[in-house]
C-alpha cells in the first residue's frame, strides 16, 4: 500500500441530513469507484442530465457555499465539507449520490463523513495518484492582493513545510519620521518620535540566545513548548528606515510583533533595559507592551 497509489472507500456509505440552506431532507451515499474515475456528483433526483464534476471551472457560485453545475444547469451546493474529507483521508475515486440539490450538512464540519470513511477503511490501488507539476511561474491576481508561484522543488515524500524548516528569518520594517507615509504606507510601522538606535541595539541582544518567551506569547498559541532559541537579531538603520531582522527555527504566536513592541517602548525610554529583561523573565504576557501592528512584518525565508 502506498499514499502515492489512487484510494477509494472499500464499501458505500449512506448519510442523511438537511440542506442548511435549501431546508431539504437529504439521502446521500458515497460508492466505491474505479481507478481514474475521480470524484463524481449524481443527482438520483434527475434522470437526465445528472452528473456533475467538482472541477474548478465547474464552480458556479461561491455564495455562502460552494456550488457546482454542469453544462445543463445541473447544480450541487455545499459541497466543500464532504470535499474536504475526502482530500483529508486521501479518496480520489468515488461516486457520490444524493437526491437534492445541497449535501447534507451533518454537523456542520467534514467530522461525520471522515469519521465515517475511516469506520470503513479503504481500498488501494495499484494505479498511481495524478500529481499536478507546474512548468513556469503562475501569479494570480485580485485588484490590490496578489500569489506568486515562482519555482517548484521535489522533496521526499515525509517533506512538512512547517516541521521540516530548519530556519525561519522574519523582518519589521519601521519609518522612523514625524511626516506622514506615502510609499510605505500600510507597508511599514511609522513611528513619529525618534528611535535611540544603541538602545534598540542592547534589547535586541537580550532577546538573543534560549529564553522562554511566555510573555511575548499569543493566547491562542498552540505551540507545544514556549522555549525557543533564537539564533539572532539584528538591528539595520539607513536614514529614516529602520529593519529588525530575527532568525531562529521556530516562533511562537505574535512573538515578533510583540518583541518589536517590547523594544520600542525601551528605545522611547518607558521602559529601562532592567525592566524589560525582567519583563521577559516574567513569563507573563500581560506584562507585554502592545504588540507592533501588522503590516510591518515580512516573512522573508525558510530554510529547509
Amino acid at each position: 500500500m502506498s499514499i502515492l497509489t489512487q484510494k477509494t472507500l472499500s464499501k458505500s456509505i449512506s448519510f442523511n441530513g438537511i440542506g442548511i440552506h435549501t431546508g431539504s431532507n437529504v439521502n446521500l451515499k458515497i460508492n466505491p469507484a474505479s481507478p481514474n474515475t475521480g470524484i463524481i456528483f449524481k443527482r438520483v433526483d434527475l434522470n437526465s442530465n445528472n452528473i456533475i464534476y467538482p472541477n474548478y471551472s465547474n464552480v458556479s457560485d461561491t455564495t455562502l457555499c460552494t456550488t457546482i453545475s454542469n453544462e445543463h444547469g445541473v447544480k450541487v451546493s455545499t459541497i466543500e465539507h464532504l470535499m474536504g474529507a475526502f482530500y483529508g483521508v486521501g479518496i480520489d475515486n468515488a461516486v457520490v449520490e444524493l437526491n437534492s440539490q445541497e449535501v447534507p450538512i451533518m454537523d456542520g464540519s467534514a467530522k461525520v463523513f471522515v469519521d465515517s470513511i475511516k469506520e470503513v477503511g479503504l481500498k488501494f490501488s495499484d494505479q498511481p495518484i495524478k500529481i499536478i507539476k507546474i512548468n513556469k511561474n503562475v501569479v494570480i491576481e485580485d485588484q490590490n492582493k496578489f500569489i506568486s508561484i515562482l519555482d517548484i522543488k521535489e522533496k521526499d515524500i515525509n517533506f512538512h513545510s512547517r516541521y521540516s524548516a530548519k530556519e525561519r528569518v522574519y523582518e519589521y520594517h519601521i519609518v522612523n519620521r514625524l511626516g506622514s507615509l506615502s510609499i510605505y504606507k500600510n507597508k511599514a510601522w511609522h513611528i513619529k518620535k525618534k528611535l535611540d538606535i544603541k538602545i534598540l541595539k542592547k534589547g535586541a541582544e537580550i532577546l538573543q540566545g534560549e529564553h522562554d518567551f511566555s510573555t511575548f506569547r499569543a493566547s491562542s498559541c498552540t505551540a507545544k513548548s514556549p522555549i525557543k532559541k533564537m539564533k539572532s537579531v539584528k538591528i539595520k538603520k539607513s536614514g529614516e528606515k529602520i529593519l529588525i531582522l530575527f532568525k531562529s527555527k521556530s516562533f511562537l504566536q505574535n512573538q515578533v510583533r510583540s518583541m518589536v513592541g517590547c523594544l520600542n517602548y525601551i528605545s522611547l525610554k518607558k521602559w529601562t533595559i532592567k525592566k524589560f529583561i525582567k519583563i521577559l523573565k516574567s513569563k507573563q504576557r500581560s506584562m507585554c507592551a502592545p504588540p507592533a501592528p501588522a503590516h510591518g512584518l515580512y516573512l522573508k525565508e525558510i530554510k529547509y
